[in-house]
């Protein structure tokens, strides 16, 4: 039998009526989603099902509630899987420690709901992210690098997502200088539509604040290894994994790494489990020059089963 990863994406995977069908087939499901919002102190269900997409960019809204989704999901599908690791994708990682036991659902929502809230008031005006597309990684750490220098602003690569897909996040004076480089070199930088510098020192405040409210947290060790965005690898103890998601935060997302680990140590079979395929997209830039060969797929929604 093929080894089998699942996957959880984390904030851009979400899109209106997310997680509608699995909550009207079940009444756990939609107990989460009630949960979430007494957490939040949010519609989530009315941004997420009824509003415009305006609404649904709020990360306040959005962690909680894309946590349900992918949740709810997988506790909908979980038998019809037996899982040799999991990983998800910066907020995605809450869902995948959930699939492998080492926090509860509540607890997660928890988290997600005091992460969301964190990130979204450590935004400053002069703080931004954008997307890296058709650039090298060698090119781009030496623009991220000179556009620091140059600006004595902090700018660092937020993502790793794939050999053809970055992330930076910094200041947005070093953030225009290093835009400018690339589209120098004939690559592509898109501002994105965030309220901070998410993955990076600059929200140290919030990270801090978090970390100590996860250190409330009950921790389990994993019924199945999970990868870290951190480190891009498995860890077994309870302790060292919460050290890990303290770090998350404020840390870069090596997905490369991750996926790379992964087909390492024997992954041959790769499903997300979410509102759409974010990550199912990443995989063949990450695996294309693997001469073996590999099978993804997505699972958005309960349609699907």
């Amino acid at each position: 039998m093929t080894a089998l990863a699942i996957l959880f994406p984390g904030q851009g995977s979400q899109e209106k009526g997310m997680g509608r069908d699995a909550a009207e087939a079940s009444g756990e499901a939609m107990a989460l989603w009630e949960f979430a919002e007494k957490e939040s102190g949010l519609p989530l269900r009315e941004i997420y099902w009824e509003e415009n997409d305006a609404d649904m960019s709020d990360t306040r809204a959005l962690q909680p509630a894309l946590s349900v989704v992918n949740i709810t999901l997988w506790n909908a599908l979980r038998e019809k899987f037996s899982p040799a690791c999991t990983a998800g994708h910066s907020l995605g990682e809450y869902a995948s420690l959930v699939a492998a036991g080492v926090l509860t659902a509540e607890d997660a929502i928890r988290a997600v709901t005091v992460r969301g809230r964190l990130m979204a008031e450590s935004g400053g005006a002069g703080h931004g992210m954008a997307a890296i597309l058709k650039t090298k990684l060698d090119d781009l750490e030496s623009i991220v690098d000179g556009a620091a220098a140059e600006t004595g602003k902090e700018l660092r690569i937020a993502n790793y997502n794939s050999p053809a897909q970055f992330v930076i996040s910094g200041e947005k004076e070093a953030l225009e200088v290093a835009q400018g480089k690339i589209k120098e070199i004939k690559g592509r930088a898109i501002p994105l539509p965030v309220s901070g510098a998410f993955h990076s020192p600059l929200i140290q405040a919030a990270a801090d604040e978090f970390s100590a409210f996860l250190g409330t947290l009950d921790w389990k060790a994993p019924a199945f290894p999970v990868y870290h965005n951190v480190t891009g690898k498995p860890e077994s103890d309870p302790g060292r994994i919460r050290e890990i998601m303290q770090r998350q935060m404020t840390s870069s997302v090596l997905w490369i790494q991750t996926l790379g680990n992964m087909w390492d140590d024997g992954m041959r079979s790769f499903t997300e489990i979410g509102p759409k395929g974010v990550l199912f997209k990443l995989l063949k830039p990450n695996f294309k020059d693997v001469s073996e060969e590999w099978e993804g797929s997505t699972v958005p929604n309960l349609d699907a089963i």
